[in-house]
């Protein structure tokens, strides 16, 4: 592999624009294949961007240029075509969640080792300026140790925006495996591996109604838990709740991310943008106080786990959004549903460490 990687993007649907469009910001990664089920979504998105689309998911596996895949199918389909990349003998960056269950996701870790291949998980928002800057608050000691946090995302469903909402209220849907690797991957860089879980969940709306073109008025019969809370403790004596429902309709006030510490508080931004203000609230204050970014990357971030990847499979040292990372995330939100399922709590059989801080100026 040169020092630019060449990389085959499989899934040209409503994420993809994302990457397509940020990964031309990384020096060291270069799109040149796509494919989609939908032959002529594929041949149009290659248009766009100027790179080929491969006739099937075989051919671009097939071809020796290609360095790495980024893996944006469906997450009924994430497992299968991960593994598959791997026997091709290509790394592969996924997105969220790795898989629709932990046995899924221990396969795919099987099958990233035995082929000798890195395995990257969205999201890596969290390595853009807005966590980092947060956890850089944290390290520092601005808020003091730690005690407690609150977390939540609070909407009324993907059937008001998303083409192609269905797969959100199917098996690997809801807003835990949808939403929930943000919050969790965000809170994993700030306060480390959790312990053990309990979790509550319920259907409020058996049936959901979309109201997004181009398939407005149709039905979908829910399957998943659409409103869950979690209790989380983390190895480090931290607890605190995340609360994820696509059931409240109008808008709600709850926290995306709070912090408790012995010395202040800190808000921290929305996990699923690369840069939002971080605010620090110390005691006797009347308003949360802005903190200035800290590092960079304070726009679109997508693809950045992808070059961070590439860039340390040749440095030959551990890649930061990694798969011990998108394994204990999935056993988390495994566990919640569990727990909410058979009212015990859960203790966590898989952990993980903290990676590495991003450095402030980006350059990994």
């Amino acid at each position: 592999m040169t020092n630019i990687a060449n990389i085959g993007i499989i899934g040209c649907g409503n994420i993809s624009r994302a990457y397509f469009e940020n990964i031309g910001r990384f020096t060291n990664l270069k799109v040149t294949h796509c494919v989609d089920l939908d032959q002529q979504r594929a041949q149009e998105t290659a248009a766009k961007y100027g790179i080929t689309a491969a006739k099937d998911f075989d051919e671009l596996l097939a071809d020796p240029k290609i360095d790495a895949v980024i893996n944006l199918t469906i997450p009924q389909a994430h497992a299968e075509i991960s593994r598959k990349a791997f026997a091709a003998g290509k790394h592969v960056f996924s997105e969220k969640p790795m898989a629709l269950n932990c046995s899924e996701a221990q396969s795919i870790i099987a099958a990233a080792n035995k082929a000798g291949k890195r395995f990257g998980c969205a999201p890596d928002t969290v390595l853009g300026a807005g966590t980092q800057t947060a956890r850089q608050a944290l390290d520092s000691g601005m808020i003091g140790r730690p005690v407690a946090f609150a977390a939540a995302l609070f909407c009324g469903g993907h059937e008001h925006w998303h083409p192609s909402p269905e797969f959100y209220y199917q098996a690997g849907g809801g807003p835990v495996l949808d939403m929930g690797p943000y919050y969790l991957h965000a809170l994993i860089q700030l306060l480390g591996p959790v312990k053990k879980v309990s979790g509550m969940a319920r259907i409020s709306f058996p049936e959901r109604e979309i109201l997004s073109e181009p398939k407005r008025g149709q039905k979908i019969k829910v399957e998943v838990p659409t409103h869950v809370l979690g209790l989380l403790e983390f190895a480090s004596g931290v607890s605190g709740t995340l609360s994820m429902s696509f059931d409240i309709k109008a808008k709600a006030t709850a926290p995306v991310i709070e912090i408790y510490g012995e010395n202040g508080t800190l808000k921290v931004p929305d996990p699923n943008q690369a840069y939002d203000e971080v605010f620090i609230c110390n005691p006797g204050d009347e308003e949360p106080q802005p903190l200035s970014p800290t590092h960079a990357y304070t726009e679109g971030a997508r693809g950045l786990g992808v070059s961070e990847m590439m860039a340390a499979i040749a440095a030959n040292r551990p890649h930061r959004a990694n798969e011990s990372i998108a394994y204990h995330a999935m056993e988390i939100m495994e566990s919640i549903h569990k727990s909410a399922e058979t009212g015990q709590q859960i203790q966590l059989h898989s952990t993980t460490n903290r990676p590495e801080a991003m450095p402030p100026d980006g350059k990994f």
